[in-house]
């Protein structure tokens, strides 16, 4: 490929994510600039106020990502969603088609693997897998990781 293709293919890059953070800013999203957002996110529409997400995070593909719990109100014959704040740190990894639940805070520097069910809050530097998600390795340096 030459410098120039290169060079034009990036600055395309560049612009669409620029756009898919100023849709997901003006639905109402946290997002920081600086995140890279791949299609087909599913993000909580109930309550996008409630999801907040750190610079120079990466979401993969199909990742979803809630705001909101839904609890069992028999007196009401139905459910009921309570809104929540989900917060992802700074320079974190969320795999492909993982799900993060309503209410979860993610520290800085996480990577959660692909498929993961995330329940409960992860400490910054660990990484989270599984379903329900649980801690693989704690500790980890962002820049001596291979991913």
């Amino acid at each position: 490929m030459s410098e120039e293709t290169r060079g034009l293919r990036q600055f395309v890059a560049r612009r669409v994510q620029w756009l898919r953070w100023y849709r997901y800013k003006l639905a109402g999203y946290d997002i920081h600039p600086s995140c890279e957002l791949e299609r087909g996110l599913n993000l909580d529409r109930y309550f996008p106020q409630g999801i907040h997400v750190g610079a120079h995070t990466i979401l993969t593909s199909r990742v979803t990502i809630l705001s909101h719990k839904l609890i069992p109100r028999k007196s009401l014959g139905r459910y009921d969603g309570e809104k929540c704040h989900t917060h992802i740190g700074e320079w974190c990894v969320i795999g492909i088609g993982a799900v993060i639940m309503g209410g979860v805070r993610i520290g800085d520097e996480c990577v959660v693997g692909s498929g993961a069910v995330v329940t409960k809050d992860v400490p910054s530097g660990t990484i989270v897998a599984g379903n329900p998600a649980r801690v693989v390795r704690e500790g980890i340096e962002m820049e001596g990781i291979h991913l």
